[in-house]
């Protein structure tokens, strides 16, 4: 799927979850208010049409009296309009599921309806007495009974309007808690899959971007976990990225071919020309003038600086290529600690700076190395010591004791390195930012051959460097090395 349609997927997703429980909730409002337009409906219409029940049995006791008293045609009349009136009502309750009061207030309507046309003769004859007679005996236990009933209907459906609100309110609180379960639910799960979606594109891009900051430090044989045969786009990235390391890693290789063809080519003619230039100043050739001895001069420290690059350049080509001997020998600490410090003794003076070289005890007093080379390390990290130490720090070299070999560390007082450097330092041409306070620039490859020539020895070296405080170099030796090419260690390795 490519990485489009994963975003319409999930983004379509995420809206038809959170449109669940909208959708829920309407239909649950809807229910709701059809509900309330059935109570409306039964329950409210009953209460009105028992108040009118009750109204009219009212009315009728009203007009049976006045025609005790009128005793007239039109009390008459209104009576037995009443009647039916009440009768009617009564029939009604049955419309509102209230069907046994309407048959109980119905048969004392018939009772009093069968009573009236006596009660109306009676009345209308001037027999006072068999008219109230009538009326004690049928109108008024009659009226009395329909009040009762009236009131029982009353009751029954005030507790069923009560028992249906009670339940209205329950469908609500289980619809409102439904309805927030339902978003809650649908929120975590939206948040799920943008989660998902977010996870699905930043990782791969989090690392293309490690990708690309490796192979800008120089870090060809970084591979990514994107794998190349992903069908979106961040497959054909990272098909994209491992075909860039691959023709870097080929560019790199043919520089160095290029690199080591090109020393030894150049180790020739340089040593014709020192050669020469010996002649020269040996005056084979003829006695110098003074303006020629002063370009003499010039041109052997040049060719010198030429040679001693060119061997540097060899060595790395030697050294990566596999064919990278050592020479280790008995070499006494104490002798390799006067070497030292008659080497930079001068400089030291010359520069002002503090500097001492510190033994401490427990350290063996013979080990096995190869001697040049390991002056040739040493050398090179307190050449660079001095160099980008001010006038007045210090430079201090430290023997120690570690896991039965020795620890070497060279501390200055000087520029120091930008941490984000450190990683590279031990690259081949790499130079620091803090050149610039180094008097003389120079060519990247000093470390490099360095770190070279302590991996050869079975050890180790790092740097750690503040800027402004200073840099420590640390190097970690075994006491005895075993004679073998870097061809050799480099099998055993694998």
């Amino acid at each position: 799927m490519t990485l489009r349609s994963r975003l319409a997927v999930g983004l379509v997703t995420i809206a038809i979850i959170l449109v669940g429980p909208l959708v829920f909730a309407i239909r649950s409002l809807h229910g709701l208010h059809d509900d309330a337009r059935a109570l409306r409906d039964r329950e409210f219409a009953a209460s009105l049409l028992i108040g009118r029940l009750r109204e009219g049995l009212n009315d009728l006791r009203r007009e049976e009296l006045a025609l005790l008293f009128s005793k007239d045609l039109a009390a008459r009349d209104a009576m037995e309009a009443e009647v039916a009136h009440v009768g009617a009502l009564a029939d009604s309750l049955g419309h509102f599921q209230l069907p046994a009061y309407g048959k109980l207030i119905g048969v004392s309507v018939r009772q009093i309806a069968a009573a009236a046309p006596s009660e109306y003769n009676a009345a209308l004859a001037g027999n006072s007495a068999l008219a109230d007679s009538i009326s004690a005996k049928v109108f008024v236990p009659s009226l009395g009974q329909a009040d009762s009933v009236v009131k029982l209907a009353e009751r029954d459906l005030r507790d069923r309007t009560s028992a249906r609100v009670d339940e209205q309110a329950q469908r609500i609180a289980g619809t409102t808690t439904v309805s927030v379960a339902a978003l809650v639910l649908a929120l975590l799960i939206a948040a799920a899959i943008a989660f998902w979606l977010t996870r699905s594109i930043s990782a791969p891009i989090l690392d293309l971007r490690t990708g690309m900051s490796s192979v800008a430090d120089g870090d060809l044989t970084y591979r990514l976990s994107i794998p190349p045969e992903r069908s979106d786009e961040f497959g054909r990235l990272a098909e994209s990225f491992q075909e860039m390391t691959r023709q870097l890693a080929e560019l790199d290789k043919l520089k160095a071919e290029f690199v080591s063809v090109a020393s030894h080519e150049l180790k020739t003619p340089i040593n014709v020309m020192i050669g020469y230039l010996q002649l020269l100043e040996e005056g084979v050739y003829g006695p110098l003038t003074p303006k020629q001895k002063e370009v003499h001069k010039t041109l052997v420290v040049q060719s010198n600086t030429l040679l001693r690059l060119v061997k540097q350049l060899l060595d790395v080509s030697r050294f990566e290529a596999g064919g990278g001997r050592l020479e280790p020998r008995q070499v006494k600490i104490d002798q390799l600690i006067a070497e030292l410090e008659d080497s930079f003794h001068v400089l030291a003076v010359q520069r002002e700076i503090n500097f001492r070289i510190e033994r401490k005890p427990g350290l063996p007093d013979e080990v096995y190395w190869d001697l040049d080379r390991m002056n040739e390390v040493l050398g090179n990290l307190l050449s660079n010591a001095f160099k980008f130490t001010p006038h007045g720090g210090s430079v201090m070299l430290v023997l120690d004791l570690a896991d039965g070999g020795v620890k070497m560390q060279v501390c200055d007082t000087g520029a120091g390195i930008p941490p984000q450097q450190l990683p590279r330092i031990f690259d081949k041409f790499y130079q620091a930012d803090n050149q610039r306070s180094a008097g003389t620039a120079g060519t990247g490859l000093g470390l490099a051959i360095a770190k070279q020539i302590v991996d050869a020895h079975g050890g180790t070296i790092s740097c750690d460097s503040t800027p402004g405080v200073g840099t420590v170099f640390t190097i970690t030796l075994p006491a005895r090395v075993v004679r073998r090419s870097s061809m050799q260690r480099a099998l055993t390795a694998v």
